[in-house]
């Protein structure tokens, strides 16, 4: 059987603070990364406490990510929702049921649960589905428009409008790097990528836009083709903050000094971006508060017994200032 100390071997921490992770212990401060190692370690091992029942409530909550686990692995983005919505049930005694799109016949993982949070973009045939699964579903970063079901996401009009006003003052051309997501083979519609041409216009600024997935590689790719091309700017605009990491990383290879040659803004601020050089600028996204409200709405609708009623829910994001713009 498991014990704390394999997993603190595994995990990489201490035993104490195996112990108190495990336990909820609410004076315990760690990165959530942290925390998640511990939680898949003892997952991992089959780690069960003794003389002590995990969960004491008859609620059990069902996650469903859209990516796969080595993709979410890669994404902080989606990473930091799903693990929003386990704090919550860590914290509240529920029990969870978590699966993959990508898993074989995940569907049949999810039965007897009593609410479902549906994490990134599904079809409404996937919606469909879900509702057959359980009636209290929310589903994480997904625009339902028009509103048929309860969705919670992110504010990207306010947030990207925030990003182009800054960079607009001392700015008259910028770069957007953003990444495609595909559901079913169609493009889902990328509010932030809308709302940059949307707000470029208005402010009269010079903008292109490239695309490919959100991720480092990408980032650098793109920002070695405006390099490649002579259409680089004066400011770039990235839709996810691996995208930026990757730009800079392309920019110090062509000793392209950023901010005086270039100026740069993120989106996420990942714990990562304090530690680039230099730390970057970046729009604050609240994915694991989303997450956490998730699951607290379908709790409180569980212990209402009631059903969710459909409505979204916008998250404020906002600027934060580093030092890698001018």
């Amino acid at each position: 059987m498991a014990t704390i100390k394999d997993i603190a071997e595994l995990a990489k921490v201490s035993s104490a603070s195996v112990s108190r992770i495990l336990n909820n212990d609410p004076t315990l401060s760690v990165p959530k990364e942290t925390r998640q190692r511990v939680l898949d370690a003892a997952n991992q091992l089959g780690y069960k406490k003794k003389n002590k029942k995990i969960y004491d409530t008859v609620m059990t909550l069902g996650i469903i990510q859209w990516i796969s686990p080595i993709e979410e692995s890669n994404d902080p983005y989606y990473l930091s929702i799903r693990q929003g919505v386990e704090e919550y049930c860590f914290k509240n005694k529920i029990a969870i049921k978590r699966v993959f799109k990508t898993d074989v016949d995940y569907l049949n993982q999810l039965e007897d649960i009593q609410g479902l949070v549906c994490i990134g973009k599904y079809s409404q045939e996937d919606i469909e589905t879900y509702k057959k699964i359980c009636s209290n579903v929310i589903f994480l970063d997904m625009n339902i428009d028009p509103i048929h079901e309860c969705c919670i996401l992110l504010d990207f009009k306010n947030a990207v409008k925030d990003a182009v006003s800054y960079l607009s003052q001392k700015h008259t051309s910028i770069a957007y790097l953003g990444g495609k997501e595909i559901i079913h083979d169609k493009l889902y519609h990328d509010q932030r990528k809308e709302y940059f041409e949307y707000y470029c216009k208005e402010y009269n600024i010079d903008y292109s836009i490239s695309e490919e997935t959100f991720s480092i590689e990408s980032g650098f790719n793109m920002t070695y083709e405006l390099i490649k091309n002579k259409k680089l700017p004066s400011a770039i605009f990235a839709a996810s903050d691996p995208i930026a990491i990757g730009a800079m990383r392309a920019l110090k290879q062509y000793d392209i000094k950023i901010p005086e040659d270039i100026s740069i803004i993120g989106f996420d601020n990942i714990e990562t971006t304090n530690y680039t050089d230099p730390p970057l600028t970046t729009v604050f996204a609240p994915t694991f508060d989303m997450g956490f409200m998730a699951a607290r709405q379908l709790f409180d609708a569980f212990k209402h017994n009631e059903n969710i009623s459909p409505i979204k829910i916008l998250l404020p994001c906002f600027l934060i200032e580093r030092n890698s713009c001018i």
